[in-house]
């Protein structure tokens, strides 16, 4: 059983259902389904694209049919902290209903707010996916594999490595240590920026810290370790970053991620490593990773939701194939 590992949805419903076409995923009993493939969400299924409620029905069937998994992305984090009520302070919740919180979740909220039943429903179901997937041939996480992190929140968690609401709770305050280990496993590891130097997201909202490159330890300076639009870290100093932020990754199991909105060329980070997430939400393409085994990963095994489909198998012995699990009718490796 090989495993396809899809990036980061944001309500691009549209751009889903062409990979998963791409991938050779075919709508059968309810869900989509392949024959030899399981599909592994890297989380944030919402905000910013039209298709918010049209996304979560492609993946809430496959997750209960059991062609797919998921883990938690800080997007779904996030729109259980602006639901839930701060116990601590009447009439206000977890996450603050601030103009710029509102903005972030604004798709989200349009197909939500107005239907309280199935709002409550979707954080719900938000609240039943798993912060990381530790399997025995893969690890998935939505921004950082942070062991420390992990050590730490794991003997709270609840069975199946999920949030409660009392996790939410605390990590939703500053200075807790469920609030550290929550920023850095699904919103990654950021450091603060030199003096005058300073970035508008993507979002346009001016940000003086800055997303690293967690997953290389010999990145040590702002300028080779941070991530900002468009290659800016290339005007920012070679000036150590904070040791505490060289995280790195040596284990042989590979890991996967989504979270930092790559573009270019889909490639991994290192032969153990790869992002998934390619700015579906904006203008860039849904990406996922086709892994079957493969020691070391390669630029080969990423499929786009923009490739040409590839010409499916019509002859009545490939058709066969498929319904008995034996053909696979999408290889990337033939894109």
């Amino acid at each position: 059983m090989g495993y396809d590992i899809i990036g980061d949805v944001h309500g691009q419903s549209e751009k889903l259902i062409a990979l998963l076409r791409r991938l050779g995923y075919r709508h059968h009993l309810g869900a989509w389904r392949h024959p030899q493939h399981t599909a592994i969400f890297v989380g944030d299924f919402i905000d910013r694209g039209s298709g918010q409620l049209a996304t979560l029905d492609v993946v809430r069937p496959m997750i209960d049919a059991g062609t797919a998994l998921a883990v938690m992305g800080n997007h779904e984090f996030n729109a259980i902290a602006w639901y839930m009520p701060d116990p601590d302070a009447d009439g206000h919740h977890l996450r603050q209903r601030t103009h710029n919180h509102r903005n972030q979740h604004a798709a989200f909220l349009v197909e939500t707010e107005h239907r309280p039943a199935l709002h409550e429903e979707l954080v719900r179901w938000f609240l039943t996916l798993p912060v990381w997937l530790e399997l025995p041939e893969l690890r998935v996480i939505h921004a950082c594999w942070d062991p420390l992190a992990m050590a730490a929140l794991q003997p709270t968690l609840a069975d199946g490595l999920l949030l409660t609401p009392r996790h939410v709770e605390a990590a939703s305050r500053p200075n807790t240590g469920a609030y550290h280990c929550i920023e850095r496993l699904l919103k990654g590891i950021e450091v603060e920026l030199p003096f005058a130097y300073a970035f508008d997201d993507k979002g346009g909202y001016r940000r003086k810290h800055a997303r690293v490159r967690w997953w290389d330890a010999s990145l040590v300076s702002y300028r080779q370790a941070a991530i900002l639009p468009g290659g800016g870290e290339s005007m920012l100093p070679d000036r150590e970053i904070p040791e505490a932020a060289r995280l790195g990754y040596d284990s042989e199991k590979p890991v996967f991620f989504g979270h930092y909105w790559m573009t270019g060329i889909a490639r991994p980070l290192m032969p153990n490593v790869a992002c998934v997430d390619y700015s579906a939400g904006n203008d860039g393409p849904l990406m996922a990773y086709r892994w079957d085994g493969e020691p070391a990963l390669t630029a080969a095994n990423f499929v786009s939701s923009d490739q040409p489909l590839f010409k499916l198998a019509t002859s009545n012995a490939q058709r066969q194939g498929w319904q008995s699990g034996r053909g696979n009718p999408i290889s990337p490796q033939s894109q």
